[in-house]
């Protein structure tokens, strides 16, 4: 016989067929029982074991001999022992790689003995091959399975069951799932095992509508389903939102009666809490005879991720209560679960609790913990969680190291993040991504194309949320034109932009109140292919609230339910802001009793939108039913109640929220609460408050305090503090034409024309021009234009004679114009006719004119409309029986049956 090594007189025919019946008993431990104090001595052994033709009967000679060439370091006789006498043992496959990597070994050496054996002609069985091939799977050992494969079909082993489920588990780790795929579609589909791992890889390889699409091929096929399978399907279902056909495979486990074994029942609970069943998760859950801590998580985190927090609640105590106490990931749920509805601050009191119920916080925790204290912008609290990761050694963990750089970053703070990003140990794209989004987003540019430049210097390439950074960056520091040439430069790259591409694009363009800018980049992205998403549509509505543009909101609306975006709660708060803002309020609160899954976003769009409209009793309802609901206020919240509060004219319910916020809430007010108190008192007449409260704020008076009480001053022609404020207001913002506009007209209502043309003077020393004045209405899809300074309407004629018709009847019910708002001097008839010729009046004639269905006129005004105007819409409103909306600057007013919603407190 031909020998392998010269150290082994191993014959091939013991490779052959070790399980071979012709043996002999061993010697005795004494004969054999040399002292064994060096590799010659082991291998004297081994060659004395050989010459005797005493092959081990119980394997403990065997064991012993391989353990002594490990102990020598000689891994290669040890790997060449093992495979000659116990390489078909699955289980000592397991024990003899821990004791070869024990020892030193590396585990490749065991699959470089294996190929040497091969090549000299070594036949394995299809058995051994099987168990080779998972190694080479596990180790990512490539060519070796080649030739396993090779060898299998040459010998006839490719009819084998296990080793085809070996080779279909090589080729998916170690040649990629199309490879894995193409074998499966290969080979004869009659046997489960193959069915349930071609299943299995495509999930392990995030393919998930593939492995769902062969799931159901499986069950055309006939074929029997692992539970470990059914399960791991499940939660795919939940993942992709695929509802019916995870109610089918619920069906299937109720047919084969599978619904006993504990992991399909927790996945159903996970499927349907994922596609927003909860009454179809918690029936699953109380039918489960057995449950175990996994079932109550399951549940648990189904209420907690949809903001059903009592109902959390009540299940926690019914935990306690069947004696199953909570773990770490119970805890995680919580903290997820009101981090993702916008309880930020609950989520530092889940905390607080869970360390005083002796759980120390795990990465998943002190993850979702940064991502609350980043949205509440608590540094100095994010300091504090940084080190706790610190002493704890969760700094190692790549995803709270890169948790703790975002926190860094949106905290505005990029030194500490810069310093983060230096000591991480590991460095992902996601790391390096949120650094440069960090730069781009605070405008530092070059920082961020060094960074960049940096990251290629190692090794790692841009994708394209590496890109997205730079257009999202651009867009909002409103360089679009740069955006445009990241968008070109992904493309000459050979990469394709996404949505998130455009959507960016979109979301700069709207903030910088280019919103027609946004509809141009949507019709681009439709036109390349690229489909629209959640944030898309969300931003798309932001520039129709921009515009006010009502008709395109409603068929955004209309693809919103088409393609399943209604559901998004942010998508729905963004329509509540949309209709707020173009003139429908009651299609604002529509959407709002629809939205299931509500997030304190969503309460404070719509306490913002009926404050609008002047409806401040309202906006107080909504703010208790959202403290009913389990919701924490914050300080957007306060904003918009207290804008309701000054918009109604509500002193006293204006102060009670504004002492609450501190003593209740411990929120500290802002520059916005305090401009709100000082709008809602002045407007009041309690203008010697108004001066005190200013002058003992915490806060340095901005424009908006001075703004605020210069409207204040008009409306009750206090002149006195008007200058006061308006030297404030021209020191602050010089530019800015309102305040020149209302302080001429404050002194022409007095007789002060010297005064007037100061004011003029001063204008002109600053370049300032009087601002252009239009209002638009949106008849028949098309926008109509009223201004001061274009060329007037086509109808102008027919416009004006249907006014001074109105006008004549309504002057038979008592009107008289306001002749204080015409801050010219001259005649009062002149005075009568520039009143006419407001673009609002306009707008509202020629709405009444064109549209003859008694549907709502809704009038578009970019400065505050005048007391002559509201006093004219008002009569109109009666005469003719129209409800008409009237958006001027920041809030809206809703004339109806000769009143307004303001309550003439505006």
């Amino acid at each position: 016989m031909e020998k392998i090594t010269p150290f082994h007189q191993l014959h091939s025919p013991m490779l052959q067929n070790p399980v071979t019946n012709n043996r002999i008993k061993s010697h005795s431990p004494v004969s054999l029982a040399h002292e064994l104090n060096s590799l010659t001595s082991v291998k004297q052994m081994h060659t004395q074991i050989i010459k005797s033709g005493n092959y081990w009967d119980s394997g403990t000679m065997g064991k012993n001999l391989i353990t002594s060439y490990l102990e020598f370091g000689d891994f290669s006789s040890a790997s060449t022992v093992f495979f000659a006498g116990f390489a078909h043992n699955y289980l000592l496959w397991n024990s003899f790689v821990d004791e070869f990597i024990t020892y030193g070994g590396n585990a490749y050496e065991i699959l470089e003995v294996f190929n040497d054996l091969n090549s000299k002609g070594i036949i394995f069985d299809s058995k051994i091959l099987t168990l080779v091939l998972k190694m080479c799977a596990n180790l990512g050992y490539v060519w070796v399975g080649v030739e396993i494969h090779a060898c299998a079909v040459k010998r006839g082993f490719d009819g084998d069951v296990y080793l085809k489920h070996a080779l279909m588990n090589y080729y998916g780790k170690c040649w990629g799932i199309e490879t894995a795929d193409k074998l499966f579609n290969e080979m004869p589909k009659g046997e489960a095992l193959l069915w349930n791992e071609a299943v299995m890889q495509n999930l392990e390889n995030n393919r998930l509508e593939k492995a769902l699409k062969l799931f159901s091929e499986m069950q055309f096929s006939f074929v029997k389903a692992k539970t470990f399978t059914i399960a791991k399907i499940l939660k795919a279902c939940g993942q992709l939102k695929a509802f019916d056909e995870g109610k089918q495979i619920h069906g299937y486990v109720l047919k084969f009666a599978l619904e006993s074994d504990l992991s399909i029942s927790n996945s159903l609970i996970s499927m349907y809490s994922k596609n927003n069943k909860l009454e179809l998760a918690r029936r699953v859950f109380d039918t489960m005879e057995n449950r175990n801590i996994s079932s109550w998580n399951s549940i648990i985190s189904g209420y907690a991720s949809l903001g059903y927090f009592n109902d959390v609640q009540n299940l926690f105590e019914k935990m306690n209560y069947s004696k199953i106490e909570t773990d770490i990931i119970t805890w995680n749920s919580f903290l997820s679960g009101h981090f993702r509805h916008g309880s930020y601050l609950e989520v530092l009191f889940i905390l607080q609790r869970m360390q005083a119920e002796g759980f120390r916080p795990n990465s998943s925790s002190i993850i979702s913990v940064l991502q609350a204290i980043t949205e509440l912008c608590f540094l100095n609290l994010g300091k504090e969680i940084h080190a706790y990761i610190i002493r704890n050694g969760l700094h190692y963990d790549l995803f709270v190291g890169t948790a703790v750089l975002d926190m860094y970053v949106k905290n505005d703070d990029l030194i500490y993040a810069q310093r983060v990003f230096n000591n991480m140990y590991n460095k992902n794209i996601f790391a390096w991504n949120s650094l440069i989004c960090g730069y781009c987003f605070k405008g530092q540019f070059e920082e961020a194309l060094v960074l960049l430049n940096r990251m290629e210097n190692e090794g790692i390439e841009p994708d394209l949320v590496t890109w997205n950074s730079f257009i999202s960056g651009y867009s909002i520091w409103d360089c679009v034109d740069e955006a445009w040439a990241v968008i070109h430069k992904i493309k000459t790259m050979g990469l394709s932009p996404n949505v998130v591409s455009y959507t960016a694009l979109m979301s700069g363009c709207s903030q910088n109140q280019k919103h027609k800018v946004c509809f141009q980049i949507f019709n681009q992205m439709l036109e390349e292919g690229v489909k629209p998403n959640a944030a898309t549509i969300s931003s798309l509505l932001r520039a129709c609230a921009g515009l006010s543009l009502l008709h395109e909101g409603e068929e955004i609306q209309c693809l919103c339910i088409r393609n399943g975006f209604i559901e998004d709660v942010y998508v729905a708060t963004a329509l509540i802001d949309m209709y707020s803002k173009a003139g429908s309020i009651k299609n604002a609160k529509d959407v709002f009793k629809n939205v299931w899954n509500k997030t304190l976003a969503t309460w404070n769009c719509m306490i913002m939108g009926v404050a609008l409209y002047g409806h401040g009793k309202e906006a107080i309802s909504l703010f208790n039913e959202m403290l009913k609901a389990g919701f924490k206020p914050d300080s957007i919240t306060f904003t918009a109640l207290l804008s309701g509060c000054k918009n109604s004219g509500l002193i006293d319910d204006g102060w009670k929220y504004f002492e609450s916020m501190k003593n209740d809430y411990s929120i500290n007010p802002t520059i916005e609460h305090y401009s709100c108190m000082v709008d809602l008192l002045g407007k009041g007449g309690y203008l010697d408050e108004v001066w005190d409260f200013i002058q003992t704020m915490p806060l340095e008076p901005a424009s908006t305090i001075w703004g605020s009480l210069l409207g204040s001053c008009r409306l009750h022609k206090n002149l006195d503090l008007a200058e006061i404020a308006a030297k404030n207001l021209f020191e602050l913002e010089p530019y800015n034409a309102a305040n020149y506009v209302i302080m001429m007209g404050l002194y022409a209502n007095s007789n002060r024309w010297e005064d007037v043309e100061c004011i003029k003077e001063k204008m002109a020393v600053f370049g300032v021009k009087d601002g252009q004045t239009w209002s638009w209405i949106e008849v028949d899809r098309r926008v109509h234009v009223f201004s001061d300074e274009k060329k007037p309407h086509p109808d102008e004629g027919e416009i004006y004679f249907e006014l001074y018709q109105l006008v004549s009847e309504i002057k038979k019910m008592g009107y008289r114009p306001d002749l204080n708002c015409v801050h010219q001097n001259i005649d009062e008839k002149e005075k009568e006719k520039a009143l006419a010729s407001h673009t609002e009046k306009l707008a509202i004639t020629y709405g009444l004119m064109k549209m003859k269905n008694k549907a709502p006129i809704r009038v578009i005004k970019n400065s505050r409309i005048c007391s002559d105007c509201h006093k004219v819409a008002k009569y109109i409103s009666r005469i003719r029986s129209r409800e008409i909306f009237l958006k001027d600057g920041a809030r809206f007013h809703h004339f109806k049956n000769g009143v307004c919603s303001c309550n003439d407190c505006w």
